[in-house]
């Protein structure tokens, strides 16, 4: 397949060219400065300043786009917008790195972990941007989307196992009780939904057996 990885540099990024290169897929690093990712070919590119040309031909555009600050996360739901306008209508799957905040706790789907008293603080900002933007992504009918989350701890450099559990969108721990995977992981599991076509215009998430 022929693949577009928005902010390859990224951590998440890095992972998904990593392993998706690993596989043989031919991979094309979207970044706005050098790369260091794995993939061969790169556009040199802001993501606001991509066009319709630019992400033509591809069979998907996996974003894992980031923005932390008070200032940029609205860049989060601003991204779905310019990625609905570029690739809606096309065959071309868009798949987004989410986030664990915007789990539902319980099968009503009335409470989001957000919005429970034991989120941290700190984090909520964020989680409130990634939830905005899942929502965004719900109203976007002619966008082959599918948000892909990882488990509430996220861990960089954890372990590599190539085992992994695929849920929905209600929190989900393992056996255990832990909700965590690694980026090595959380790759495999996005390569392999990529690959098996899934799960379109829907939330998933990604966690470690």
């Amino acid at each position: 397949m022929k693949l577009a990885v928005i902010a390859a540099n990224g951590q998440a990024g890095k992972a998904i060219v990593e392993e998706a290169v690993k596989r043989g897929h031919e991979v094309t690093a979207i970044v706005r400065s050098e790369n260091k990712s794995q993939a061969e070919s790169i556009i040199k590119k802001d993501l606001f300043e991509l066009t319709k040309d630019d992400l033509t031909g591809f069979d998907a555009v996996i974003s894992a786009f980031g923005a932390y600050t008070p200032d940029t996360l609205p860049l989060h739901s601003k991204s779905i917008e310019l990625f609905n306008q570029l690739l809606a209508g096309t065959q071309t799957r868009f798949l987004v790195v989410g986030g664990s905040g915007s789990f539902y706790i319980d099968e009503t789907k009335t409470t989001r972990l957000l919005d429970t008293s034991d989120f941290p603080e700190e984090f909520k900002p964020l989680a409130k941007a990634q939830a905005d933007e899942l929502d965004l992504l719900r109203t976007k009918n002619n966008l082959n989307w599918t948000f892909v989350s990882p488990a509430v701890d996220f861990i960089p450099d954890g372990e590599k196992t190539g085992n992994y559990i695929l849920a929905g969108e209600i929190f989900t721990t393992n056996e255990k009780g832990i909700s965590q995977i690694s980026y090595a992981d959380y790759a495999i599991g996005l390569v392999d939904e990529l690959e098996k076509g899934h799960h379109i215009k829907e939330c998933i998430s990604l966690l470690e057996k």
